[in-house]
């Protein structure tokens, strides 16, 4: 899948600078400073920062190709996932890459002593004043402050040479703000479940939890789930050759108590079981701070995911960051692959916490890169917004998702809990790129086409478990609304998979909103691609039970399903399934979701998008029918 930005579109230019040298164009350029974030001062001339080249990479535009050969139902190589070393050296950037990007530099007046290569050969940098880094790319830095004071190196545009351009991906620091991570899940008010979970005599839920299934539409607990998407009768065999895996970032992290009590109410066999944590920069199961705030969004992770797929089923927590400043998505990719590492990764400072921390208490050792082997699921409850990157560094982390793809890895991630608008509730204004004065906000990394995006749904008031869902929509301790986050990227381009699946929604289901409120072209990556139960989950946090909601309970959810799916193929001798988009929407798959026609998602003083029959931009192709989902899997190679 290509990545592609609209506010580039018709405004690449030419700047002729001197006849004896390649002329000048526009590489990247931002239309608006990120919410929060104000202009504060030109920055000082003589400040030397680390001016990073992000090196194109070979056969990449490929990489759509390739995925497709090992994911989609109707190829003859259909799960023959690739290997880690084949695909370190089938993107490497090429001799003639690196030779043009050092060329460029030399004669440019850098002395060679100061470019250095990474041993990936993925990156370039060079040591360099901000002076000669305005006069290098043609642009002009500033300093920008965050409401918290925090302040930021950035450009608002750059130029590269024009036989240069092609050779380089990005440029670093230029464009992009820090990448905040955003928790997803909300606590909301507590009912019947949770005053049980509270009770004196918590052993008196484990006797009654087959009754729960009565409440479902108050709170949801495992029961719940088993029933609602088939998944009670089945036992995993497979579990020693299997992998499930979760994301939690420092110092967010679960307690070993909370799941105790949450497993001796509702999931008898996990009392005492734990998670395999595996530290990553330095990650620590952090207990010096205990509130909802730091444990409400691993407890929810840690106690669905382990509830869902059985003790017997090792759950690997992958825990990012040190206590002192924590990490981001970077920093966890790079744990996973050392050519990623050394191409962007967790050394620079204007996106990723730096390892070594040389702060009092920080992490001392190295960063990891390339040290973790991936699960064959990774679920993900985090997320950004799009518009916080430019599309060049957004389409380089979606490549590096592409990979993991074709390593046999299915990754998750919500779709976020503010409908149409980001995950940080806001919406994007009226900037230049868009017409209206208030515009949608997509969520990143789902609106990457190499992962699968995860909707919310609920068990209707009043109905059952046995009773069609709806799109999610519950109002948490704030007095906010929780919503399915959905809609249309502003920089991807439509995925093959999913064009008839988008062209139908959109020729009978399209809102009539005035133009620029959304990406409407119907060219462009849409969220999310499934969904599941996402409203009311009993999770103990902090020793007391809450009832939590939004697309972060979802994930979990839908990342159990399709590790308990990966048994059974594994158990028949079958690959696991890996990137699965292609598969799930193709005709093979047509019978193996539950549709979700009721609901909507609303942001942005919009009623956003509308759940309709067959795939919509709220709750994906509908939550997942167990059952079928493992006999469609294991009819295939």
């Amino acid at each position: 899948m290509r990545p592609f930005s609209i506010s580039l579109v018709s405004l690449v230019f030419i700047l002729v600078t001197d006849a004896s040298l390649s002329p000048f164009v526009l590489h990247e350029k931002r239309d608006a400073i990120p919410s929060d974030w104000a202009r504060k001062r030109k920055h000082d001339s003589s400040v030397v920062l680390p001016l990073k080249f992000a090196l194109a990479q070979s056969n990449i535009d490929q990489i759509e190709q390739f995925l497709y050969d090992v994911s989609h139902p109707q190829s003859p190589n259909y799960g023959k996932h690739w290997t880690p070393g084949q695909v370190a050296t089938s993107f490497a950037p090429s001799n003639e890459t690196i030779t043009t990007v050092r060329n460029w530099l030399l004669t440019s007046g850098v002395d060679a002593a100061r470019i250095k290569s990474s041993p990936s050969r993925g990156w370039l940098e060079v040591s360099s004043t901000v002076g000669e880094a305005e006069e290098l790319l043609h642009a002009e830095y500033y300093v920008y402050a965050h409401n918290t004071g925090v302040e930021h190196t950035a450009c608002e545009s750059y130029h590269l040479p024009a036989h240069v351009a092609a050779h380089v991906d990005f440029v670093t620091p230029t464009l992009n703000f820090d990448a905040r991570l955003d928790k997803r899940s909300e606590q909301v008010s507590t009912s019947e479940a949770v005053r049980l979970v509270n009770a004196p005599n918590i052993a008196a839920v484990s006797d009654a939890s087959p009754n729960l299934i009565d409440i479902c539409n108050q709170s949801i607990t495992p029961i719940c789930l088993q029933t609602l998407y088939s998944v009670n009768n089945y036992t995993p065999r497979a579990t020693s050759q299997n992998s499930f895996g979760i994301v939690a970032f420092t110092p967010q992290a679960y307690l070993q108590s909370d799941l105790n009590i949450f497993a001796k109410a509702l999931s008898p066999g996990l009392y005492n079981v734990t998670p395999k944590m595996v530290s990553i920069d330095g990650g620590v199961l952090q207990t010096a701070v205990q509130d909802s705030a730091h444990n409400l969004e691993s407890d929810l992770d840690v106690q669905y995911s382990m509830a869902l797929v059985g003790p017997n089923q090792t759950v690997t927590l992958y825990q990012v960051g040190d206590i002192n400043g924590g990490a981001n998505m970077d920093n966890f990719l790079d744990a996973l692959d050392s050519s990623y590492c050394s191409y962007l990764g967790g050394d620079d400072p204007t996106y990723d916490h730096v390892y070594p921390d040389n702060n009092p208490g920080g992490y001392q050792a190295g960063k990891d890169c390339g040290t973790v082997k991936p699960t064959n699921v990774i679920s993900v409850s985090y997320g950004y917004n799009e518009a916080w990157y430019s599309s060049f560094y957004a389409g380089r982390q979606c490549s590096e998702y592409a990979k993991l793809g074709l390593m046999g890895v299915t990754v998750l991630f919500g779709s976020g809990d503010s409908g149409v608008a980001g995950v940080d509730g806001t919406c994007l204004s009226g900037d230049g790129r868009f017409a209206g004065s208030v515009v949608f906000n997509p969520t990143f990394p789902s609106t990457c086409g190499y992962v699968t995006s995860v909707g919310g749904t609920q068990v209707v008031a009043g109905k059952t478990v046995y009773d069609p869902e709806s799109a999610l929509d519950v109002v948490n301790n704030n007095g906010a609304a929780v919503y399915s986050g959905g809609g249309f990227s502003n920089y991807f381009a439509l995925p093959t998979y999913q064009q008839d699946a988008v062209s139908s929604y959109l020729k009978t289901n399209a809102p009539m909103y005035p133009n620029g409120t959304w990406h409407s072209a119907g060219d462009s990556r849409a969220y999310p691609d499934l969904s599941a139960n996402g409203a009311n989950f009993v999770v103990v946090i902090d020793g007391n039970g809450f009832n939590v909601a939004g697309t972060s309970a979802s994930t979990p959810v839908i990342g159990a399903i399709l590790t308990l799916v990966n048994d059974a193929r594994i158990s028949a001798g079958k690959s696991p399934i890996g990137f699965i988009n292609p598969a799930i929407y193709s005709a093979n798959f047509a019978n193996a979701f539950h549709d979700i026609t009721n609901g909507s998602n609303p942001g942005c003083g919009t009623a956003g998008f509308s759940a309709a029959k067959g795939w919509d931009p709220v709750t994906g192709l509908g939550t997942p029918n167990f059952t079928t989902l493992v006999q469609n899997w294991l009819a295939m190679p």
